[in-house]
């Protein structure tokens, strides 16, 4: 299934204004057309080594999924999470300074016509389509939870004191349930990966408003992140911009 559009990312992570380092990670692989963010968490920089093992070894388990079937690769998607939690949370076992260690997990991949995204935590997936801004991933949060059963309210979440408590996570167990959400690509479209450094940050509209911008993907980029930064920077900020420019055979 070889890839049915030309595609222009761009991506960027920072350590914001307020640790010390940066426990973040991404990659980017265009050509199989996968696209990663990790957000670590752990002591003594185990953060940056869970989320930097989490891209590492999805983007290596994800492989070429181009001959794949939709099933197949969607099967690849959630399992290349789970070696990755099974790696992560080996290591915990064997290192001390590595216990507790774990990372949220989000991996794109676009399919021909097709994205798959894989997701575990509360990184997020987003899509600007025809105007409108729409979350595709849910997060895996306690403030998420209290929202779907009717406790709080969306706005009511976003300041809440546990906003940032996640209830699966990549490491955490020697198991683990990822989300895998799937979709078909359109000529326009923009496709948006973050951590919550950004979300927690930014809500929705603004992230709508800086998209309508209509800016190149690494302004765009730039642009988040450094306004993720100016609201002031409680996190680390990771952000993939993904954008489809055109159709390889002639379909929108």
């Amino acid at each position: 299934m070889s890839q049915s559009f030309t595609i222009t990312h761009a991506g960027r992570t920072d350590v914001g204004v307020i640790r010390s380092g940066n426990e973040d990670n991404y990659l980017m692989v265009p050509d199989r057309g996968v696209y990663i963010v990790a957000d670590g968490m752990g002591g003594h920089a185990a953060g940056e080594v869970a989320s930097e093992m989490a891209v590492r070894i999805i983007a290596r388990e994800l492989g070429d999924l181009s001959n794949e079937t939709d099933a197949t690769a969607a099967e690849r998607v959630r399992s290349s999470i789970m070696q990755a939690n099974s790696a992560i949370f080996e290591r915990t076992l064997s290192e001390q300074d590595k216990r507790g260690m774990g990372t949220t997990a989000t991996a794109m991949v676009l399919l021909g016509q097709h994205y798959l995204i894989g997701q575990v935590g509360d990184s997020r997936g987003y899509v600007f389509r025809d105007g409108t801004l729409t979350q595709i991933t849910k997060d895996h949060s306690y403030v998420q939870e209290q929202v779907d059963a009717g406790y709080l309210s969306p706005e009511e979440a976003r300041t809440h004191p546990y906003s940032n408590v996640i209830t699966r996570c990549v490491g955490a167990n020697v198991d683990v349930a990822p989300d895998v959400y799937s979709g078909t690509l359109r000529v326009g479209d923009l496709y948006l990966l973050a951590s919550d450094g950004l979300t927690g940050m930014i809500e929705d509209e603004d992230l709508h408003r800086m998209i309508l911008r209509n800016l190149e993907p690494q302004q765009l980029a730039d642009e988040l992140v450094d306004e993720a930064n100016r609201r002031g920077g409680l996190d680390n900020v990771t952000v993939i911009v993904i954008r489809v420019d055109g159709s390889n055979d002639g379909k929108v």
